[in-house]
């Protein structure tokens, strides 16, 4: 399975909430674009995580390559990207919930809970 897209790209943003770190391992880094600028060759996996968003997954080794849900985008992990990527990471979100096994560095913006303005929109 492969996917593609000419972006555009939205800055990397790493999510510390509860279900992503039990997921992952750790927090999610992740950006996004918008849905019919993704192009996908094969079927990946999808399990419906919540109420209103599903992962999908590799169907071959397991990798965990999207998170969709509302909105126009569908959110890619960071680390499947081929480089260079040119992204950066913005800020981080649900930062109420990250592990209490590592510290977040200073220099970008910290969320406590979810936040539209860095989850939703491309710049």
């Amino acid at each position: 399975m492969r996917y593609a897209s000419e972006g555009p790209w939205r800055p990397v943003i790493a999510c510390h909430c509860s279900q992503c770190r039990k997921t992952t391992g750790h927090h999610v880094a992740a950006t996004s674009v918008p849905r019919e600028a993704l192009e996908i060759t094969g079927k990946p996996r999808w399990f419906a995580s919540s109420g209103d968003a599903r992962r999908g997954f590799c169907p071959t080794c397991g990798s965990q390559l999207f998170w969709d849900g509302p909105g126009v985008n569908i959110s890619v992990m960071a680390g499947t990207l081929d480089a260079p990527t040119g992204l950066a990471t913005k800020g981080h979100i649900f930062c109420a919930d990250k592990g209490d096994y590592y510290e977040i560095g200073e220099g970008q913006r910290q969320v406590l809970g979810a936040d539209p303005e860095l989850t939703t929109q491309v710049k």
